[in-house]
């Protein structure tokens, strides 16, 4: 047998083969130039806040609509910041959206983990009821919730917004079937090397779940700073009111300054937009782990 007759034969001819290379590069740019047209589409939105926020009053409604300001208008991020308490705000949001986040980082990575690797009666049926209680519409619960925070005489504080807020089902869920990915062998391991259960928790699940915990910290952290119905009804004076609540009373006390509201929605935005490029990493590689194992 000859070197030639070893060599892989192609069954194509070489011009096919140019050929699809010419459709497979020309479907990528078709792809390309979708996903960019489909990204400038949800961007739009933001480009309309901020337009109008350095806009004057005057331009907001003028057609046809301009994207560009005759006069840049920077002071309308200021002015809403320190004249209608907006900064005040937005420290009590900042303050109960963090707290919240860590209770339910700590609540939910503690109660995950005793349903995911220990045995103990009842454990299935307690974490069924733990399940169910998704299914409750929050409206269900609002008065028998608000009449508990207010026996223990939490109305108008930092501890009614936070509390109640200070586990959810979700995240139990969560890190429930992402602590039952660890291997028991790694962690009987440990034990027989003298570790105690705080420190495994601690030094080895916690670590290994942290995709988990960020997506549950994004995910809480999002929830608790765009929460309006909760602290609409514990935060009955101005000390207390969250950044959503502001927004509303700045809308209805003030008039419809559109452009300072403007601001003050882009203003809004950030904590939420920093929390997720901090946590992006961790959170793409948590959707696609969980879009492999599905």
């Amino acid at each position: 047998m000859t070197i030639a007759s070893q060599q892989p034969k192609t069954d194509l001819p070489v011009s096919s083969i140019r050929h699809r290379k010419r459709r497979f590069k020309a479907g990528n740019l078709l792809l390309y130039i979708g996903l960019t047209l489909f990204g400038l589409l949800m961007l739009m939105p933001f480009g309309y806040m901020l337009s109008t926020a350095l806009k004057v009053r005057g331009e907001v409604f003028k057609r046809p609509f301009v994207w560009i300001p005759n006069e840049f208008q920077w002071h309308n991020f200021t002015d809403a910041w320190g004249q209608y308490n907006i900064g005040h705000y937005f420290v009590n949001s900042l303050i109960v959206a963090i707290a919240v986040t860590i209770l339910n980082l700590a609540t939910c990575s503690l109660a995950g983990y005793s349903f995911a690797k220990f045995d103990y009666p009842f454990r299935d049926v307690v974490f069924g009821v733990v399940l169910a209680t998704m299914m409750i519409p929050l409206a269900s619960m609002i008065i028998p919730l608000f009449m508990v925070v207010k026996s223990f005489g939490w109305v108008d504080s930092y501890a009614g917004l936070i509390i109640p807020a200070g586990t959810s089902a979700f995240g139990i869920f969560l890190m429930r079937q992402q602590m039952s990915g660890i291997p028991d062998d790694l962690l009987d391991a440990a034990r027989i090397d003298g570790a105690s259960e705080p420190r495994i928790f601690l030094s080895m699940v916690l670590p290994n779940s942290k995709t988990a915990l960020s997506s549950l910290a994004i995910f809480i952290f999002m929830w608790n700073w765009d929460s309006v119905l909760w602290p609409l009804l514990v935060a009955t004076g101005d000390k207390y009111r969250t950044l959503p609540l502001g927004v509303a009373l700045f809308e209805s006390s003030y008039g419809t300054n559109y452009p300072q509201l403007m601001a003050v929605a882009l203003l809004a935005m950030l904590p939420v937009l920093i929390v997720f490029l901090v946590l992006q990493r961790n959170f793409i590689e948590a959707m696609t782990m969980q879009s492999i194992k599905g």
